[in-house]
């Protein structure tokens, strides 16, 4: 039964209703996609030499290996939210999580690199329909009263999805279960997967724009391209020396950028319906928050990099060792994300982002001051306090950013705003991992013998971080732009939407 009416009957109560207990099922079982996602992007780091060693993978497929997921995950998250918008959030969530779990299956069970490397695209492209309607049918389910303590679970998802990979991994790996090795890192998402599919069924409430939109095909084709000529040599370029085509390649994606923002602007003149809703960036909130996502991201994909790269080939130290290791880390991620949203915002405001990126940076200069002190020798339990700092500091940003991006963002386009809020968190993150060549490997010589690989890497671990503390100190300044505190917070926890953000009409939703 679908219905547009503001005021549902009894029967049918309203999205976000006190009464509709079936909300918080749906959002454990989106949480839990997230989380499953999150994992699944490091998780395959740790495992590499496993994999290496069972299937004879080459070092360029072991690189596909690893970039097939997120070439494919940034490149279709825009076109998955936007799906979502036109033919339904829980639709596309129950074939993006179906289609995860088959990429997983295949994935687990490989027979040679190169089907894992297509099983790897596959399981990038259906978690670019999962991940964008995780945050849209939150948005479209909850009042803005209720977001706050939403988005602080979210934060605290994000916080241990970051380093619990790579600790699953390692376990995982190093239990060698029924001697399948690295395999079961991917079928540890079967059954996740399956429930989530059964679960969500059942219990998300379908939502979708009240408007008639049609995908914008041209738009698929620009967005994809040009994402695809900044991530490309991104990612492969470090193992390919560099070479011109990639410098065209990433110059040439600002050009196909340009044209995609001009037919953007021309098809939402003509239809109504393109791919990006450029109106969205005269939101001032969702315009700041994406451009703090954007720096913030580029910080994260430079640290949790050379983190592993430090701990695991300069100190030497085992998978399972350099996991455990972060576990400090997450859970101060986590617990510092719950009391932001749901306790700090609403009092402090913007403060409580800000003071997360002085935290953060606080955390990198007292990691840099321990490692230069330690050298070698130094220990796990030296690292719990700088870890501990970052992870406050971490914990602090997420969650409100994720708020204060979509909090004033009208309902009727909340897939799209959740996939660009995505996919500007992948750009950030690949253009990380593409500064890591200059930041740490351009630290490191060419020619080193034994003795000299550890210092070599500690020394470009500690220059990196200066690099990503000088990244905070920007994201301090670009959060200024953000509003003083999150519309609903000033408005009152009565309001169920923003003034600024209330549509012409209600999405639809289908009980």
């Amino acid at each position: 039964m679908t219905s547009t009416a503001p005021q549902p009957s009894p029967a049918e109560p309203a999205a976000g209703a006190p009464s509709d207990r079936r909300r918080w099922f749906a959002l454990a079982i989106v949480m839990t996609a997230a989380f499953m996602d999150l994992v699944d992007v490091t998780i395959v780091n740790i495992a590499i030499p496993s994999i290496e060693r069972d299937t004879g993978a080459s070092f360029s497929s072991i690189q596909w290996i690893v970039a097939g997921y997120a070439l494919a995950f940034a490149a279709g998250l825009i076109t998955g939210g936007r799906l979502g918008d036109i033919y339904g959030r829980k639709r596309l969530f129950l074939i993006g999580i179906g289609g995860f779990t088959l990429a997983s299956a295949l994935c687990g069970f490989a027979a040679n690199p190169e089907m894992l490397v297509a099983s790897r695209f596959l399981q990038g492209a259906t978690a670019a329909l999962m991940v964008p309607q995780v945050l849209s049918i939150v948005h479209a389910t909850f009042p803005a009263h209720e977001r706050g303590k939403v988005f602080g679970l979210f934060g605290a998802i994000v916080g241990l999805g970051a380093v619990s990979g790579p600790l699953l991994g390692a376990l995982l790996t190093e239990w060698n279960i029924a001697g399948l090795e690295w395999r079961p890192i991917f079928l540890i998402n079967l059954p996740v997967g399956i429930l989530g599919l059964v679960l969500g069924s059942k219990f998300i409430t379908e939502s979708k724009s009240p408007k008639a939109l049609r995908l914008d095909l041209v738009g698929v084709v620009l967005v994809t391209l040009g994402l695809l000529m900044l991530i490309y040599p991104l990612t492969r370029g470090r193992e390919l020396g560099w070479p011109l085509w990639g410098y065209l390649s990433m110059a040439g994606s600002l050009l196909v950028f340009l044209v995609l923002v001009l037919f953007e602007r021309a098809k939402a003149g003509r239809d109504g319906s393109p791919l990006i809703e450029l109106s969205l960036f005269r939101v001032r909130s969702f315009a700041a928050g994406i451009a703090v996502q954007l720096t913030f991201g580029i910080g994260l994909g430079i640290f949790f990099l050379v983190w592993t790269l430090y701990m695991q080939m300069g100190l030497g130290w085992s998978a399972l060792r350099a996991g455990t290791t972060g576990i400090p880390f997450s859970v101060s991620v986590s617990v510092a994300a719950g009391l932001s949203v749901q306790k700090l915002v609403p009092r402090f405001g913007r403060k409580v982002l800000q003071t997360g990126a002085l935290l953060m940076a606080a955390g990198l200069l007292l990691y840099i001051w321990e490692s230069n002190h330690y050298g070698m020798d130094i220990t796990s339990w030296q690292m719990v306090l700088p870890l501990v700092v970052m992870g406050v500091g971490m914990g602090l940003i997420v969650a409100p950013l994720a708020d204060a991006v979509l909090s004033e963002v009208p309902k009727e386009h909340s897939g799209s705003a959740s996939g660009l809020f995505n996919t500007v968190q992948q750009m950030g993150n690949a253009l990380g991992l593409g500064l890591v060549s200059v930041v740490f490997y351009g630290a490191i010589g060419d020619r080193l013998t034994p003795q000299q690989v550890g210092p070599a890497f500690a020394d470009a671990f500690e220059q990196s971080l200066w690099w990503v503390a000088g990244v905070l100190a920007l994201i301090f300044v670009v959060m200024f732009a953000l509003p003083a505190r999150p519309k609903q917070h000033v408005e009152g926890a009565g309001a169920d939407e923003p003034v600024a953000a209330q549509p012409a009409e209600e999405p639809v939703l289908t009980h």
